[in-house]
């Protein structure tokens, strides 16, 4: 039988940017596990409001923004 994978700790409402110097962007809310222990899960560009999705993992990388 099939489980439900449990949701990680996600910094959702944080702000964080591609890399040091990339756009920022505000983490929302898990969309989907992946596997492997990774989620996708739903983030907004600050500066376009244009909602997209990224890897949890990845996003975890990322320098927190101000």
């Amino acid at each position: 039988m099939a489980t439900a994978a449990a949701i990680p700790a996600i910094p959702s409402g944080s702000i964080r940017s591609f890399g040091d110097f990339g756009p920022k962007y505000q983490v929302g809310k898990p969309l989907r596990p992946l596997g492997e222990d990774d989620w996708m899960i739903e983030i907004t560009l600050i500066e376009s409001g244009e909602r997209t999705e990224y890897r949890l993992s990845r996003l975890l990388q990322d320098p927190e923004g101000k």
